[in-house]
């Protein structure tokens, strides 16, 4: 049952980044790439997580994907705010 949510959760995850990739592609914003880019990190992520053995404790490393894709957000909005600072629109 794990396998399966996380497979949904995997799945909800590309879906949205195709949604993201869909606003950037109307808008030309970066943010919507970025965010595009780190759902479907998140996603990876979920798929490495279905086909590894979770019982084993040393798999911290997996999660280092999840950390790439909130750093990726956090790039994204740090990105975007400074764009407005500087009177630059997009």
């Amino acid at each position: 049952m794990a396998e399966f949510v996380s497979g949904m959760i995997g799945a909800a995850y590309f879906i949205v980044g195709l949604f993201f990739l869909r606003f950037w592609r109307n808008t030309g914003d970066r943010l919507f790439a970025f965010f595009a880019a780190a759902f479907w990190i998140l996603a990876l992520q979920r798929v490495i997580l279905a086909f590894i053995d979770t019982t084993v404790e040393n798999v911290a490393y997996v999660y280092l994907v999840r950390l790439v894709a909130f750093s990726l957000i956090l790039i994204a909005i740090i990105d975007k705010n400074r764009e407005v600072k500087s009177g630059r629109r997009d």
